[in-house]
């Protein structure tokens, strides 16, 4: 199986960074990017010589506009599923916890943003990373 060389995929794995950011209410944060339809962690790929952590704290910002420290992000381990927008590829994702932040707004190629709350029906538009993750945050 591939793997992802600085911001391109090789072979049929892509490697990512994904942030959990939750509210006072304990929502995730998802997003849904320009030109999808389902919603996601904030995250994304490496840039050449990026640790994961440093990948994830980038992506919060383009994202959201927020500054995240890389020093306040929680690993939660590594999760794989189907990739959500690339057909064909499985993600291998490096997710991390944070503390709320204040202030995210769709920034970058975000279109919408979205708190999920894990108490209710999870919504149909998840990506299936997002689904994968889930159960481990509330186990």
């Amino acid at each position: 199986m591939g793997r992802l060389i600085g911001s391109r995929a090789v072979g049929q794995e892509i490697i990512v960074s994904a942030v959990i950011i939750r509210d006072c209410n304990g929502r995730l944060l998802t997003v849904r990017k320009r030109g999808t339809q389902l919603f996601m962690f904030p995250g994304g790929k490496p840039e050449p010589g990026e640790t994961a952590s440093q990948t994830a704290a980038r992506e919060a910002r383009e994202e959201l506009g927020i500054a995240i420290d890389t020093e306040d992000l929680q690993p939660l381990g590594t999760f794989t599923a189907p990739a959500a927008n690339e057909e064909g590829y499985m993600v291998l994702a490096h997710v991390f916890s944070h503390p709320y932040v204040d202030g995210a707004q769709p920034a970058h190629e975000i279109a919408e943003l979205r708190w999920t709350d894990l108490t209710a029906p999870l919504p149909q538009d998840l990506a299936p990373l997002t689904r994968v993750v889930i159960p481990a945050l509330i186990s």
